[in-house]
């Protein structure tokens, strides 16, 4: 672990403090938070700068000045003596050790908030990331259903170009996600599956057709996005693949080199809905397996609100028809 940042000692008292002087402390066990001096503050402070990634942001949230901020958030490193945030860039980045600790801040201060009853303040945004395509057919039920039961906690969607949609960075509480998991440290749960479609250039031989066989693809060109996207070689017979590629790293450029003609793609069935193209024409693709859309999260308690997401989720898919069907 690296060293945690030096520094004063924090003024009892300080008028810049949420709550108080006398504010409640959290920590591993009856004492352990006061022997430490973490409290409910300092992980406020915290949890506002790792879901802004900015010091100005997060004070600009918590209504108090920036000064006011990193030195709380200086003074929760040492305490607990490790680094939480790399400063080494604009944007801060959280450490492994500020993910892993950004899941048991939040369960703390989720659980002071709800003993405070319902007039306590409003839980912390439940941060979602995707990589293209969200919940495909059931986002928007999904966001609706979501500020209908659970105004209190505000559900965000955020498009984040890796494969696991920033959370293992810890960018996000949780992600949905297309294809197999095998990232260490994540638990998955599978939503729903959906067929997979062939993306073609619209003004191209091959969007005259119905319906498309990976077999049809493989005589030209096929684009893959190699950061975020879910189609690689192996969906190909190893004697039947394709006799060239082109690589990109977001969804968007994949679609731009489709509609250019420099190539054809692969991708779920939630594309074409939720990536419209004038220059692509999606096409079924027959003879590939469906894509397993899941739901995944790290391996640790994670926000409060996790499990409400999952059981909705899996409401809306059981409750409205999979793709193709009426």
């Amino acid at each position: 672990m690296s060293p945690a940042p030096t520094g004063g000692p924090e003024v009892p008292g300080d008028p810049d403090r949420p709550g108080g002087p006398d504010g409640p402390r959290i920590g591993n066990g009856p004492d352990r938070g006061r022997d430490r001096g973490v409290e409910i503050r300092h992980l406020r402070a915290f949890l506002a700068v790792a879901d802004a990634g900015n010091v100005t942001r997060a004070a600009a949230r918590l209504r108090l000045t920036q000064p006011a901020v990193s030195r709380t958030l200086a003074a929760l490193e040492r305490s607990l003596g490790v680094r939480l945030v790399d400063r080494s860039t604009h944007h801060l980045v959280l450490t492994a050790e500020g993910v892993a600790f950004r899941d048991r801040a939040a369960a703390a201060v989720a659980a002071f908030d709800e003993a405070l009853g319902p007039g306590g303040p409003s839980r912390r945004p439940l941060r979602v990331g995707h990589a293209w395509s969200a919940f495909g057919p059931y986002t928007t039920p999904l966001l609706r259903l979501w500020q209908e039961r659970h105004p209190r906690t505000p559900l965000e969607l955020l498009r984040i170009d890796d494969r696991t949609a920033g959370l293992t960075r810890g960018d996000v509480d949780a992600a949905l996600l297309r294809g197999p998991v095998t990232v260490p440290g994540l638990v998955t749960e599978v939503l729903f599956e959906e067929p997979r479609v062939a993306a073609v250039a619209a003004d191209g031989p091959l969007a005259a057709r119905a319906a498309l066989r990976l077999a049809d693809l493989a005589d030209g060109t096929v684009v893959l996005n190699t950061v975020s996207g879910t189609t690689d070689l192996e969906l190909w017979p190893p004697d039947a693949r394709p006799a060239a590629t082109r690589t990109v790293a977001n969804t968007d450029d994949w679609l731009t080199a489709i509609a250019a003609g420099r190539g054809a793609g692969v991708s779920a069935a939630s594309t074409a809905e939720m990536h419209p193209h004038s220059g692509v024409a999606y096409r079924p693709l027959v003879d590939a397996p469906p894509l397993p859309v899941v739901l995944a999260r790290r391996d640790a308690p994670g926000h409060p609100a996790l499990a409400d997401l999952l059981a909705l989720a899996h409401e809306i898919v059981r409750s409205r028809p999979p793709h193709g069907t009426p």
